[in-house]
């Protein structure tokens, strides 16, 4: 039998109560993964700067195909979050379920492209062999396994947006660990700091460490919903079915966000080509300096994720007030946290850098980095808050214009005038991130006061 539909009606009482009490879990599991990250590139760091750049590279290529998950997340998160707002359970449990098997379909897809392209993109980016085959030793096991990534995404989703932010959260968390425990035992021969034997299998050993965590993740999810243990239970014949309506409605909503994405990415790709120029030690940087912004963006993603819950549930109940205090309450707590983070890492670049390369150009370079790009984490704090109320409208332009705005109208500009015209030092492109981050802000904070998103419903 499903159990009781409402578990949390997140459309009354306290607004801050709810607000924390659906994102902490996800801002918790996030946490979790990011601390993944930080130690995975720390691990590979051990290998070499040459592994740290191909890992970098091999992430730049494969978050393209992250542009059609991100369009059916986005599209799901509305919809469901506002058809279990309004109440209606059969709808919920049909996106939930049509949600997973979309994802499933089309990041298959993505991942036979993803394989096939993987070799001539990297030449794209670097020519030297070394970097190259630790991108395409990394990068074909990641790239075939795609789809229980981006499934298991979907499977947290439809609990979250149903105010079950704690079964993600020990999915994220156990995973996130099991992942740190497999790293060094498949990639060393001996585990570092132990005369422990170890598989030896290098930077495909954190290829298979990921891969085998994320089957775990998305396994665990699907047999929580399955069994009815989260507030909406969803059947396997469910999974197996796709209406042309709900395909239409996951394909339109986010898109708007996915073009985003699509633009971020390729200004992302043009950049990294850019820094390459610089060298090997700026490619590391590059990717010490992505792991820095996950360290931040994952635990606000968490809170703006849940911020997207509780304001889509309280449109789908016509409570726009309390939307509109969501979204303000989610800026100001993120921006909070990010400026205790930011204040650390200010502190101790040096430290930081050392923790992944300790090389004396690589520790140069990353601490100039770390000054001028953490600042501008506090104006990404500000713009997630805002983005809860968009997310939950499904009102998704905002997404579009300002990633339109800050990266192609300035930052791309903005970043060959450097390089091609002036030639000056690599930390003029670190200033063009800061400048990119506060532009798609004010962006963001047009749009919000605009107010569209107050009569936007899916």
């Amino acid at each position: 039998m499903q159990r009781r539909f409402i578990k949390r009606d997140l459309t009354k009482g306290n607004i801050v109560k709810n607000l924390l009490v659906v994102s902490i879990p996800t801002m918790f599991g996030f946490f979790a993964q990011t601390l993944y990250d930080f130690i995975d590139m720390i691990w590979i760091g051990r290998i070499s700067a040459q592994a740290v750049a191909g890992v970098t590279i091999f992430s730049t290529i494969f978050w393209i195909s992250d542009i059609f998950s991100e369009i059916i997340g986005v599209s799901a998160v509305s919809l469901i979050s506002q058809s279990y707002g309004s109440g209606h359970t059969d709808k919920t449990k049909e996106i939930m379920e049509q949600s997973i098997f979309f994802k499933l379909l089309v990041s298959a897809v993505m991942a036979i492209i993803l394989t096939i392209l993987l070799k001539p993109l990297s030449y794209f980016f670097s020519d030297d062999n070394l970097v190259i085959k630790h991108i395409l030793d990394y990068g074909i096991i990641r790239s075939l396994f795609l789809p229980f990534m981006f499934a298991s995404f979907s499977v947290n989703t439809a609990m979250r947006c149903t105010g079950d932010a704690r079964h993600p959260m020990i999915i994220m968390t156990f995973t996130s660990i099991l992942n740190i425990i497999l790293d060094p035992i498949l990639m060393f021969e001996t585990i570092p700091g132990t005369s422990i034997p170890g598989f030896g299998w290098g930077i495909q050993g954190a290829a298979i460490a990921t891969v085998f965590s994320t089957f775990v993740a998305f396994s665990a999810g699907l047999l929580i919903l399955l069994s009815g243990k989260s507030y909406v239970q969803i059947s396997v014949k469910g999974l197996f079915r796709l209406s042309k309506e709900n395909a239409k409605k996951l394909s339109i909503i986010g898109l708007p966000t996915g073009l985003e994405m699509f633009f971020r990415q390729g200004s992302q790709f043009l950049l990294l080509k850019i820094v390459s120029l610089y060298g090997t030690p700026a490619l590391a940087v590059f990717g010490i300096g992505m792991r820095l912004s996950n360290l931040v963006f994952l635990p606000l993603l968490g809170l703006s994720m849940g911020g997207s819950t509780v304001a889509g549930q309280n449109l789908g109940a016509n409570q726009v007030e309390r939307t509109h205090k969501t979204a303000l309450w989610a800026a100001f707590l993120g921006s909070i946290v990010t400026g205790i983070i930011v204040a650390i890492i200010i502190c101790f670049p040096e430290h930081i850098i050392k923790l992944f390369i300790n090389h004396n150009e690589v520790i140069e370079i990353g601490k100039n980095m770390i000054y001028i790009i953490a600042p501008s984490f506090i104006a990404v704090a500000l713009s997630m808050g805002l983005n809860t109320v968009f997310s939950g409208s499904g009102f998704n332009l905002p997404f579009l214009v300002s990633g339109v705005v800050s990266r192609w109208l300035f930052q791309i500009p903005y970043s060959f005038l450097i390089v091609y015209i002036l030639s000056l030092p690599i930390h003029y492109i670190w200033i063009g991130f800061l400048l990119a981050e506060l532009i798609e802000l004010i962006v963001m904070v047009i749009y919000y006061k605009k107010g569209k998103w107050k009569y936007n419903r899916v």
